[in-house]
């Protein structure tokens, strides 16, 4: 094995860990005409800018296909990308604002990460001493803990999808700066989530699997990048796991009987789909059970950690704005709908 392919048990279909990011971005570029990367930046923008408010998100490598992959007509105007797990610096995400901004205002949507958070606001500071106007919200989806090892409070993941999703479609509608962070707050407010996972992820730069399970062990309340979770346990069925991952998000007690919901089943990055669909037939049964109405569910790999095999569950109480928003069509590289 070559230098350049570090750790000796890592297998990775790569060249050079120090291009990861750069190919991964110049092959999401070269496959996908809707986003164009900006030159000598880690930054994805749409290839035809809206005259409306933009939205701009990202963070570390490793998410795939977030974020880069929501970028385009419905959802993001920009995506920037830092290392794999690495927040990107102020600097990137300055140039992200940039490039996206129509005059209008940008929305950063930003995950709980200590420095995703840092970072983004330093780079709207920038922007704002440059006479764009910017405005930003933090998603803090996670049910599993209060706080981890890179956040105060708690963790953004899959959740952010569906603020993309909602918060783009206002944008895209004509709304203002204000009122479409008001949408997108009202998405954070209405929006849970919870993973696990049967095997970590293998970071490239670490060439080795980020915590060990044995062959009967799962990881509940898992992160995105690779942190551990709450506790471990012995593997039962996948209606068990579920049940489980239900009933701590069931308990913040936003759902009630008669509400609509969207619901995310989501892939870690190496879960098969089948896996994926067999644990949504079971979450449908019990969400109706619960007298629950699920409005959309969508099922697949939207926010990942690499290779982690495993899944999260997200619900998202509905009202009328934020269902019409979600059905609103998109057409991005990993999320469209007419």
């Amino acid at each position: 094995m070559t230098d350049n392919l570090k750790g000796e048990n890592m297998k990775k279909l790569i060249n050079d860990v120090d291009s990861y990011v750069d190919e991964m971005l110049k092959g999401m570029a070269a496959a996908c005409p809707e986003v164009v990367r900006v030159e000598g930046t880690d930054v994805l923008v749409r290839a035809e800018k809206g005259d409306k408010v933009a939205l701009v998100s990202g963070g570390g490598s490793g998410h795939e296909p977030a974020h880069g992959g929501f970028v385009g007509k419905g959802m993001l105007d920009g995506a920037v990308a830092g290392a794999v797990f690495t927040s990107p610096t102020p600097d990137q995400v300055y140039e992200a604002i940039k490039a996206a901004d129509a005059g209008k205002g940008v929305l950063l949507v930003i995950k709980n990460y200590t420095g995703d958070v840092l970072n983004f606001e330093m780079a709207a500071d920038m922007a704002a001493d440059e006479g764009i106007e910017v405005a930003q919200v933090v998603v803090a989806d996670d049910v599993a803990v209060e706080n981890s090892t890179w956040t105060t409070g708690r963790r953004g993941i899959a959740g952010t999808i569906f603020v993309h999703k909602i918060a783009g479609a206002a944008a895209e509608a004509g709304k203002s700066l204000g009122e479409v962070k008001a949408v997108a707050e009202k998405v954070i407010e209405n929006v849970r989530s919870m993973g696990m996972a049967v095997s970590a992820c293998t970071v490239p730069a670490a060439g080795k699997p980020s915590f060990d399970l044995t062959d009967s062990e799962i990881e509940i309340g898992i992160g995105i990048h690779g942190e551990p979770g709450t506790h471990r346990e012995d593997i039962g069925t996948v209606n068990e796991i579920s049940d489980k991952l239900l009933e701590k998000i069931l308990a913040e007690g936003i759902y009630g009987e008669g509400d609509e919901i969207a619901v995310m089943v989501n892939g870690m990055g190496g879960t098969p789909l089948s896996e994926l669909y067999i644990a949504n037939l079971h979450i449908q049964e019990v969400l109706d059970a619960k007298g629950l109405k699920v409005a959309k569910t969508i099922v697949g790999n939207y926010m990942t950690s690499l290779d982690m095999e495993g899944y999260s569950i997200t619900l998202l109480k509905l009202d009328e704005e934020l269902k019409s928003y979600l059905e609103a069509p998109a057409a991005t590289p990993a999320f469209t709908q007419a």
